[in-house]
C-alpha cells in the first residue's frame, strides 16, 4: 500500500473503513451527547467477581541456580487474604515447574468466565527481563499472561485482566538520588486481543526486586496495605500510583553484601485497560 498525504498508513494491506453513517437529517444542527458514566467503567455487576491465581514459587532445582526465595509465602499469605476480602476466589499454587504453570494457566484460560466480572494472575517468583522462571527452568512472560488475550480466553473478553508480578528484571542496582520534598496539596465493535490488561511489575525493566526474608518483598506489601486501606474507593491506577508511591519513599535496602545496600526500587505499572476499574 502506497503512503497517503496527512494520514495514517501501515506496512500491510489496510482493510477498507466502513463508512461513518449520518447521525440526524441533513442541514440540521447536531450537538455532542455526553456518553453516560459508565462507558468509562468497568461493569463488576456480575455473579462472581472472579478468580484470583497465585503462583508461588519458593524452592527451586539446584541446575538453576536460584536460591529459595525465603519471605515470598508471606506475600502468598498476604495476598489471599486481600483478594478473598475484595471478594475473589482465590487458590495458591506452590512451586511448580514451566510445564505445570504453562498447564495450570492454560486451563484456567479456558474456563468459562462468563459469570465473572474480571481475572486476577499473581506471579511469585525469580525472574529475568520478559522472563519468569519455574522451579526448573524459565519461561517467556508472555506465553504465560498470553494464555488471557482476548482471542484465546473469550469469555474474558472486555473485562479486566491484572497481573502482578513479583520478579527481578535485571541485575542493575537503583542506588536513589536525593531530593528536596515537596508538599502535596446493544452494537458489536472490535478491540484490540490485548485490550483489558493491566501488568503491574514489581520493578523497573533491567532492575533487581527486593524482598524481605521475613515480611516478604517491598512490592507485595505495598499492594496489600494500598488495597486494604483503598481498594473499595479508589480506581485501581490511582491505588497502583500510591503503591508506586510506597515503594519508592518507605523501603531502602538493608544488606552486608557489598554494594547492595540502601538501594531502592520503583515499581512499573503497564496498563493496557481502557475502562476505570473500581472494586465492588
Amino acid at each position: 500500500m502506497s503512503d497517503v498525504v496527512d494520514g495514517d498508513s501501515v506496512d500491510a494491506q489496510a482493510t477498507q473503513p466502513r463508512p461513518v453513517k449520518p447521525s440526524g437529517p441533513a442541514g440540521k444542527s447536531q450537538v455532542d451527547a455526553k456518553p453516560p458514566a459508565d462507558a468509562y467503567r468497568y461493569n463488576m455487576n456480575y455473579p462472581c467477581l472472579g478468580q484470583c491465581v497465585i503462583i508461588n514459587n519458593k524452592n527451586f532445582d539446584s541446575k538453576t541456580g536460584m536460591n529459595m526465595r525465603n519471605g515470598t509465602d508471606a506475600d502468598a499469605g498476604n495476598m489471599m487474604k486481600v483478594f478473598t476480602q475484595l471478594g475473589y476466589k482465590v487458590k495458591i499454587n506452590n512451586d511448580l515447574t514451566v510445564k505445570d504453570i504453562k498447564t495450570l494457566l492454560y486451563n484456567v484460560s479456558k474456563e468459562d468466565h462468563s459469570k465473572s466480572a474480571s481475572f486476577v494472575c499473581v506471579l511469585l517468583s525469580h525472574g529475568d527481563e520478559g522472563v519468569l522462571y519455574g522451579t526448573d527452568a524459565p519461561v517467556d512472560l508472555k506465553d504465560l499472561t498470553g494464555l488471557f488475550r482476548g482471542d484465546r480466553c473469550t469469555t474474558l473478553v472486555g473485562k479486566p485482566k491484572l497481573f502482578f508480578i513479583q520478579a527481578c528484571r535485571g541485575t542493575e542496582l537503583d542506588s536513589g538520588i536525593e531530593t528536596d520534598s515537596v508538599a502535596e496539596g446493544g452494537s458489536t465493535e472490535r478491540i484490540p486481543v490485548e485490550a483489558d490488561c493491566l501488568y503491574a511489575y514489581s520493578t523497573a525493566p533491567g532492575y533487581y526486586s527486593w524482598r524481605n526474608t521475613a515480611n516478604g518483598s517491598w512490592f507485595i506489601q505495598s499492594i496489600c496495605d494500598m488495597l486494604l486501606r483503598f481498594g473499595k474507593e479508589l480506581e485501581i491506577m490511582q491505588i497502583m500510583t500510591r503503591v508506586n508511591h510506597k515503594v519508592a519513599l518507605e523501603f531502602q535496602s538493608s544488606s552486608n553484601l557489598p554494594g547492595y545496600n540502601e538501594k531502592k526500587q520503583i515499581p512499573c505499572i503497564v496498563s493496557m485497560l481502557t475502562k476505570e476499574l473500581y472494586f465492588p
